[in-house]
C-alpha cells in the first residue's frame, strides 16, 4: 500500500488490476428460491414474459455470498460483516434468503441501521446531499433526518409519511419548540419565486409529475400544461417560512413553517386567485386544483380551507402516488426503474413493463403502503437473484447503451458514497467512535467532498463520487483507508494476524470480507509476491493486499 511510500506501489498496483479483473467464482450455486408470496410470483411471471417476448435467456443465479453482500448493501447500506456472510453461507434450507430478508427488516438487531440507511436516501431524495449544510439555510438537515430516522424505525405507511411531509407546520430544528422535523421538505422551497420550487419537487418526488417543465409555456410532449403547473402551485399560496436568526447576526437559528391566511392577487381572501403570463404576454388565472382534477374552494382563509392539506388529500388518492414509490423502489434495487428518468410519469414517457408498475402499485395500496412488504417483494423475485453478467443470450439486455432494460441480469452499479462509506467501516471492523451525532458528523465531514450542488430549479446535486482525484485520493490515503488497514487488534488485520490460520486461508478471508468471494488462484500467487517482498512479514502483506482489495472496482461496484 502507500503508507510511508514503501516500494510495493507497483506490486499493490497489479493486485488492484487482478482484482478487477478477476471472475467472481464461489463453489455452487443457491437452491432456487420460493415465491412466498403471490406478489413474488407475479413479478417472476410478467418479467419472464418479457424475455420470452425478447426471446433472451436471463443470466444465471446468483451464488449466496453475492446476493447476501447485494442485499445487506441495499437493505443497510452497508456490505456484511465477514461473521453475518459466513453464518449466511453455512445455512441451509431452500428458505435462507427468504429468512435473511425477513431478519433485515424485522429483527431488532437491524432496526437502527435500516432507520439509518432510508433517513439518508430520503434525506438526499428530500433536501439533497447539501441540504440544511449552509449557516443561512432555512433547512436543518439534523431535523429531517431526525424525522426520517424515527419514521422508518417505526415502520411508517408511506401515505402517511407523505401526508405529513406535505401538510407539516412547526419548527425546523429538534430541541426548539414545537420542533416537527418534516416541515424541512417544504421550509426552504415555499421562500422565494412563490413557491415554485415546493410545487415542482411535490409533484415530481410523490407523483413521477414533471410540471415544472410547464411553468413557462406548454411543453410539446408533456400532456400537463402551464395551466396545469399553476393550478398546482395555488396549494401552497399559504404556507410561509419564518427565519429566527441567532442573536446578533444574519445566521439562521431555525425556521417555521406555517399555514396563513391568502388574499390571493387581487387582494380578495373570497376569490384568493393567481395569476400567470403566457408566452405571448397574455395573463391568465389560476385556483388551487389538483392533476385532472377540478378547482377546490377558491377562499384563501385557513379557516375556510387548508390548501396544502386538500393537496395531500388528493395525492392520497391519485394512482401516481403508488406507482412512483414503486417505481423508485424497483430502481433502487435493480439499478434501473420501469422509466427513465425514474420520477417522470407523464405519458409522454411510457413505462418498460406497464402491466407490472400498474399491479405492483395496486397491491402496495392494498398492503396498507408498507415499504418493508415492498421490498421483499422485490428482493425476492427472480430479477433480483441473477448474476451481474451479459452472455450471449441477453446481450441486447444493456441499458447503457439506450437498451430498455429487460432485467435478464443484475445491472452492475457503483455504491453511492454513504454505502461505500459505511462498507468501509464494517469492513475494516472499525470501531464507531464518540455518540451518533459525532459519527454523523464525521460521516458527513467524508461525504462532503464529494458533493457538488448546481442549483438548478429542481436543486439539483452532483457528485465527484465517480473515479475523480477526490475520490481516488481519499480511498488511497484518506483517514478511513489508513484505520482499515492499521494492524490493531479489533481490525480486520490485527484479527486475521492473530490467527493461526496459514496465509492463504488469511487470504481467502480477506476476499470474503471485502468481496464475498475466494481469491483466485492468480490472486494467491500476488498475495505471495507480497509475503517475499515483505520478508514474510504476514502483517504488512496483509495489509497490502487489503489496500488493494478497498481500492478495487470489485469492492466498490454493487454486483
Amino acid at each position: 500500500m502507500l503508507r510511508d511510500c514503501r516500494p510495493l506501489s507497483l506490486l499493490c498496483a497489479a493486485a488492484c488490476w487482478m482484482l478487477v479483473g478477476s471472475a467472481i467464482l464461489l463453489p455452487g450455486q443457491a437452491e432456487a428460491q420460493t415465491p412466498d408470496s403471490p406478489q413474488v410470483a407475479m413479478i417472476n411471471e410478467l418479467i419472464e414474459q418479457g424475455w420470452r417476448d425478447y426471446e433472451i435467456r436471463p443470466a444465471p443465479e446468483v451464488d449466496d455470498a453475492r446476493w447476501c453482500r447485494r442485499v445487506y448493501l441495499d437493505i443497510l447500506g452497508r456490505i456484511p460483516s465477514l461473521e453475518e456472510l459466513e453464518a449466511f453461507i453455512a445455512e441451509r434450507g431452500a428458505n435462507k434468503r427468504a429468512e435473511l430478508v425477513e431478519r433485515l427488516l424485522h429483527d431488532d438487531r437491524y432496526t437502527e441501521e435500516y432507520a439509518r440507511n432510508w433517513s439518508t436516501i430520503w434525506t438526499n431524495i428530500l433536501i439533497g446531499r447539501s441540504g440544511g449544510t449552509d449557516r443561512r439555510d432555512l433547512t436543518n438537515r439534523e431535523g429531517m433526518q431526525k424525522y426520517l430516522r424515527d419514521s422508518f424505525a417505526a415502520n411508517k405507511s408511506y401515505n402517511r409519511m407523505v401526508y405529513e411531509l406535505v401538510t407539516a407546520t412547526g419548527t425546523t430544528k429538534p430541541g426548539e419548540e414545537n420542533f416537527n422535523g418534516a416541515v424541512n421538505f417544504l421550509v426552504g422551497k415555499v421562500t422565494e419565486d412563490d413557491a415554485v420550487l415546493a410545487t415542482s419537487s411535490t409533484s415530481r418526488i410523490f407523483l413521477g409529475l414533471q410540471v415544472q417543465c410547464t411553468q413557462c409555456h406548454n411543453h410539446p410532449f408533456n400532456k400537463w400544461k402551464q395551466q396545469t403547473f399553476w393550478e398546482f402551485n395555488a396549494f401552497f399560496r399559504q404556507t410561509v417560512a419564518l427565519r429566527r436568526f441567532v442573536d446578533g447576526t444574519r445566521d439562521v437559528a431555525f425556521a417555521e413553517l406555517a399555514d396563513q391566511d391568502f388574499a390571493g392577487q387581487a387582494g380578495n381572501p373570497d376569490d384568493a386567485v393567481i395569476f400567470y403570463e403566457l408566452r405571448n404576454g397574455l395573463t391568465k388565472s389560476a385556483y388551487p386544483a389538483f392533476i385532472d382534477h377540478p378547482p377546490i374552494d377558491a377562499r384563501g382563509r385557513v379557516s375556510d380551507v387548508n390548501r396544502r392539506a386538500e393537496l395531500a388529500r388528493q395525492m392520497m388518492d391519485s394512482p401516481f402516488l403508488d406507482k412512483m414509490i414503486v417505481n423508485r423502489m424497483w430502481a433502487h434495487f435493480l439499478g434501473y426503474g420501469f422509466t427513465k428518468p425514474v420520477d417522470d410519469l407523464g405519458p409522454h414517457n411510457p413505462p418498460s413493463h406497464p402491466e407490472l408498475l400498474e399491479r405492483l402499485a395496486s397491491d402496495f395500496r392494498s398492503s396498507s403502503y408498507d415499504l418493508k412488504e415492498l421490498i421483499k417483494w422485490i428482493t425476492l423475485s427472480r430479477p433480483y437473484q441473477l448474476e451481474a453478467k451479459i452472455t450471449a443470450h441477453n446481450q441486447i439486455d444493456d441499458p447503457t447503451i439506450g437498451e430498455t432494460p429487460k432485467f435478464s441480469n443484475f445491472y452492475l452499479r457503483q455504491m453511492q458514497a454513504e454505502q461505500l462509506y459505511q462498507s468501509l467501516v464494517v469492513a475494516s471492523q472499525a470501531k464507531a467512535r464518540g455518540s451518533y451525532a459525532e459519527q454523523e458528523r464525521e460521516r458527513r465531514r467524508w461525504l462532503e467532498q464529494f458533493v457538488v450542488a448546481f442549483g438548478t430549479d429542481e436543486g439539483d446535486e452532483a457528485t465527484t463520487f465517480n473515479g475523480s482525484i477526490p475520490q481516488a485520493l481519499m480511498m488511497f490515503n484518506g483517514d478511513l483507508i489508513k484505520r482499515a488497514t492499521s494492524d490493531t487488534p479489533e481490525s480486520m488485520i490485527g484479527t486475521l494476524g492473530a490467527s493461526q490460520a496459514r496465509m492463504p486461508e488469511k487470504v481467502h478471508r480477506l476476499f470474503m470480507a471485502g468481496l464475498a468471494r475466494r481469491a483466485t488462484r492468480d490472486e494467491i500467487v500476488i498475495a505471495g509476491k507480497l509475503l517475499n517482498a515483505r520478508g514474510g512479514n504476514q502483517t504488512e502483506a496483509l495489509q497490502d493486499l487489503w489496500w488493494a482489495i478497498l481500492n478495487s472496482n470489485e469492492f466498490i461496484l454493487q454486483h
